[in-house]
């Protein structure tokens, strides 16, 4: 038996419960791993919510992300042993203290990256890739708006953002939350609950507006988001933490500059792979150069993990938070 958080039906925080659980040996093409620790993603909350239908039915274990120690290895399984250091951001399951895990969801860790850091920056770190590097390709001279900018992905996106070459504009919070924001390589900071954000925008840019607006809040900010926004330039809408973006006139993309938007997921752009792998060495290396830290902020124990829902919720987290079995 392991210690692992169910979901038995949809609802709040509460409706996550610590519980042990059976776990065979692994199958073909798999592994057991050991965590160390677990990410905590927004993503989360919206299987726990129903907003995203539970994977394989009810009950569920959420969480996509974590990072461990090969404990066995299944039948077909080459390129892993037991006693390698993985780490992972595109599986679902991982709030468990032990899992089994297909081989090709995992990436060996390099010495330079330590378990918190790899369990907090696979999921964001590769959101983070795919959407600065392929969903839009960010260039040096290019102005961007990232909001919920002290955020987990928020974070990772400015300083890779700046490390691109790229102006950073962030929308924040709190006066706490911009100073975290502009520590990070964001270049202005606009409070969104004090300012309007897209005057600001105007005001910062002179009005020539933005390449592209990398959206995680959801429905609070738009359609706002797309005055900001220079024509032929891209709104990419990545999460909905204050709500999913209703339905909409796609006529308006054209009323404020022929303007392209998007809804991607890591789901999609991690699928192959090769693709997989490709981001993850993409993050690695940014981390292990220092150009692009990850700043794991919170720690729950992961028997906590209602308190780590209710807190995430709440916007009192910033940056990574992970959950340690």
């Amino acid at each position: 038996m392991v210690a692992a958080v169910r979901i038995h039906q949809h609802g709040g925080p509460e409706a996550l419960v610590y519980e042990d659980i059976s776990l065979k040996d692994p199958g073909q093409g798999e592994v057991r791993i050991r965590h160390t620790a677990i990410g905590l993603n927004f993503i989360d909350t919206y299987f726990r919510t129903g907003l995203y239908p539970a994977i394989g039915g009810l009950p569920m274990i959420p969480g996509n992300e974590g990072a461990g120690v090969v404990l066995a290895v299944g039948p077909g399984v080459t390129e892993l042993k037991a006693g390698d250091r993985v780490a992972y951001g595109t599986a679902p399951g991982s709030y468990a203290a032990e899992r089994n895990i297909p081989a090709e969801k995992l990436v060996k860790l390099p010495d330079n990256i330590d378990d918190k850091t790899a369990a907090g920056m696979m999921l964001k770190g590769m959101t983070a890739q795919y959407l600065l590097r392929r969903t839009f390709k960010v260039e040096k001279g290019n102005t961007i708006l990232v909001h919920a900018a002290a955020g987990g992905v928020g974070l990772i996106l400015c300083q890779w953002a700046n490390y691109l070459g790229a102006t950073v504009i962030g929308t924040v919070g709190s006066a706490d939350k911009a100073k975290l924001a502009k520590e990070n390589g964001c270049h202005h900071t606009i409070l969104y609950r004090d300012e309007d954000f897209v005057a600001r925008v105007n005001e910062i840019t002179k009005g020539s507006k933005c390449e592209v607006v990398y959206d995680g809040v959801g429905k609070a900010t738009f359609p706002a988001s797309l005055d900001c926004i220079k024509p032929m330039g891209m709104f990419v809408s990545y999460g909905n933490a204050s709500g999913a973006i209703d339905a909409f006139n796609i006529l308006l993309l054209q009323q404020k500059g022929s303007l392209f938007a998007t809804r991607p997921t890591l789901v999609h752009y991690g699928a192959k792979r090769e693709d997989m792998v490709m981001m993850a060495k993409d993050v690695m290396d940014v981390v292990g150069k220092g150009a692009v830290k990850i700043p794991v902020n919170q720690t729950y124990a992961l028997k906590d993990a209602v308190q780590a829902h209710r807190d995430l919720e709440a916007r009192k987290t910033t940056g990574s938070t992970v959950l340690l079995p």
